[in-house]
């Protein structure tokens, strides 16, 4: 028998009844005993009532057993019993009360007030020896679109070098005017410009009428007039289009002449085609370039005029192929040079190959190349360089056969940054400046007594290393340097007349306050060759002149009193050094300018 098979009957008279069907083992009757002895053990002196347990067996539910409750509860609660009207009433006094309530608004942003840009301004300076220091530019736009302006600039001094024996002073005043127009489809602006400037050579040599009694010597260097003045005329202009193949095109022309009859003219016009090819940027720069001059005689005394004139038909195209982390500009430039004087006509083809390549992105990046060219001279640019030339010069182009370079720039940091290059010249005809024979003959021209230049002609090759080196250190101090170092060979001349193998130059600006500010520039020049000729009666010497090195310190020093009106003082030459630029040309030593400039709008 197993436990599922009892039956446990309660009666009423609080006694229990065992069914068991089948209790005849021995095992039924032990826990019949036991079960008696527990019962009665438990029990009080209530009396129990006679029920009835039947066990059945334990019950496993199902999931088939559960049911939904199809009623739904109902909810007694007080909660939603009638809400009752309640009436009350408030018995209400004015209270005086000083507030005043105001609208709320966003918070603003303090924004920093942007210095206004002035269209016009004014400067003037004064300094010793009679320092005059002059510029005014005027802009004012006609219309949307169109515009009007001009340019007046002056710097002249009266001279007063120690160790100058004649009139040294020097004037040069110039004055541009310009109209414009800034359409949709086309900008255009045309130049109006004239130039004047009033040089002396007064460089005569250390030497100059030694083998003179001194009456003969002032007699002759005050017979000199020293006075040479060039005058410019120009008329240019520049037209670009925004839409078709023709990008721009450029075109200047300037009569050039002096007090000597010596007269250029020089016209220049460069149209410029570009368009894209794909992925590829196609320009081609078509050049016209005439210069043609005369001067009215030779050096000592010879009445034979001097003539040249050159015409240069230029085409140069090229093409920009980017990949990556390289650039490329391949191209060419081809000319034929027209020497009208003597039918001297040339071919010539250079090369126009650039590349460069981000080694480590913006912080290093390779270039290389190499460049050709031909250089137009002109009597004007030679004056630009050196005004103390004799107004009897040959002029003829340079042929830059190659210029081949490589180089590293980039970032040492965000505020840093680096140009370092290597590169290899050769040059056929390149212009050099070359002092002039000294003579002391009294009929000689004012520039015949070893006082000017002359330019000759070498086929030249130069190695030269540049390093250039930026820095902007805050808003307030920006830093520069930057040197060469040049290596010349010559075929014919027996140096690189006037050329410094060393050349440095550094800058230091910084903004002392939101008022002051102030700058500081050094530049270093090496050592130059020059060739020295002494012939008259009864001496002859001839031989290569080493001019010193020179260094110069200038610093300037600046006060802003308004947004208009600005205070300066600049010192030049600090070091007060007479160091000569050119041969027998000493510079004027400390110079000091107190000027101010007025920016102001019409």
């Amino acid at each position: 028998m197993t436990f599922k098979d009892l039956k446990i009957k309660m009666v009423p008279n609080n006694t229990l009844t065992f069914l068991a069907p089948c209790i005849s083992s021995r095992v039924g009757l032990g826990i019949l005993f036991l079960l008696i002895s527990q019962f009665s053990f438990a029990q009080k002196k209530e009396q129990i009532g006679n029920e009835t347990v039947n066990v059945v067996k334990p019950y496993t539910p199902k999931i088939s057993d559960a049911s939904k409750v199809k009623e739904v509860g109902e909810l007694d609660d007080e909660g939603n019993t009638k809400k009752e009207v309640v009436k009350y009433t408030i018995f209400s006094f004015p209270v005086a009360s000083t507030f005043t309530p105001s609208k709320g608004k966003a918070e603003g942003v303090e924004k920093e007030k942007q210095a206004h840009l002035f269209k016009n301004y004014a400067t003037l300076g004064l300094g010793n020896y009679g320092t005059l220091i002059g510029e005014l530019f005027v802009n004012h736009d006609l219309s949307n679109t169109d515009y009007v302006g001009g340019m007046f600039r002056h710097h002249s001094s009266q001279g007063g070098i120690k160790e100058a024996r004649l009139d040294d002073r020097f004037y040069d005043t110039s004055l541009d005017l310009m109209y414009g127009s800034n359409q949709k489809d086309i900008s255009w602006n045309l130049d109006l410009g004239m130039q004047n400037q009033i040089y002396n050579w007064y460089g005569l040599p250390v030497n100059f009428a030694n083998t003179l009694s001194l009456d003969d010597r002032r007699s002759l260097i005050n017979s000199i007039d020293p006075k040479q003045a060039y005058t410019t005329i120009s008329l240019g202009g520049n037209v670009a289009f925004s839409d078709g193949i023709v990008n721009k095109v450029s075109l200047k022309y300037n009569h050039f002449t002096d007090i000597f009859n010596s007269s250029e003219n020089r016209f220049f016009i460069k149209p410029t085609v570009a368009f894209d090819v794909m992925d590829s940027a196609v320009k081609t720069d078509f050049i016209v370039d005439y210069v043609g001059g005369s001067f009215e005689k030779n050096y000592l005394n010879n009445v034979q005029p001097l003539k040249y004139g050159f015409t240069n038909f230029g085409v140069s195209p090229s093409f920009v192929m980017l990949e990556q982390d390289w650039t490329l500009t391949i191209g060419a430039a081809i000319f034929y040079s027209l020497d009208n004087q003597n039918s001297n006509n040339k071919f010539l083809v250079y090369p126009k190959f650039n590349a460069s390549y981000k080694v480590v992105g913006d912080l290093m990046i390779f270039y290389a190349g190499a460049e050709g060219d031909l250089k137009q001279n002109s009597y004007q640019d030679f004056v630009g360089v050196n005004p103390f030339l004799s107004p009897t010069l040959f002029v003829a182009p340079t042929d830059q056969q190659y210029d081949i370079f490589a180089g590293l720039k980039g970032k040492l940091s965000n505020n840093v940054s680096y140009n370092v290059r290597g590169s290899y010249t050769n040059e056929r005809n390149k212009a050099l400046f070359k002092s002039n024979i000294h003579d002391e003959n009294p009929s000689n021209e004012n520039y015949e007594y070893g006082n000017s230049f002359q330019v000759v002609y070498d086929d030249m090759r130069t190695l030269r290393f540049y390093g250039e080196l930026k820095a902007d250190f805050s808003d307030n101090v920006t830093f520069g340097v930057n040197g060469s170092f040049s290596s010349f060979k010559n075929a014919s001349q027996n140096e690189a007349w006037n050329l410094p193998t060393v050349k440095v130059n550094s800058n230091l600006d910084f903004n002392i306050t939101k008022k002051w500010f102030a700058g500081v520039n050094v530049f270093y020049v090496g050592e130059r060759k020059d060739f020295t000729v002494i012939d008259f009666q009864p001496m002859y010497k001839e031989g290569i002149v080493t001019l010193k090195s020179y260094f110069d310190l200038n610093a300037n020093l600046g006060y802003n009193y308004s947004d208009r009106l600005t205070g300066f003082i600049r010192a030049n030459n600090i070091t007060n050094s007479g160091y000569q630029k050119w041969q027998n040309y000493p510079v004027q030593g400390f110079q000091l300018v107190l000027g101010a400039n007025y920016k102001f709008d019409f």
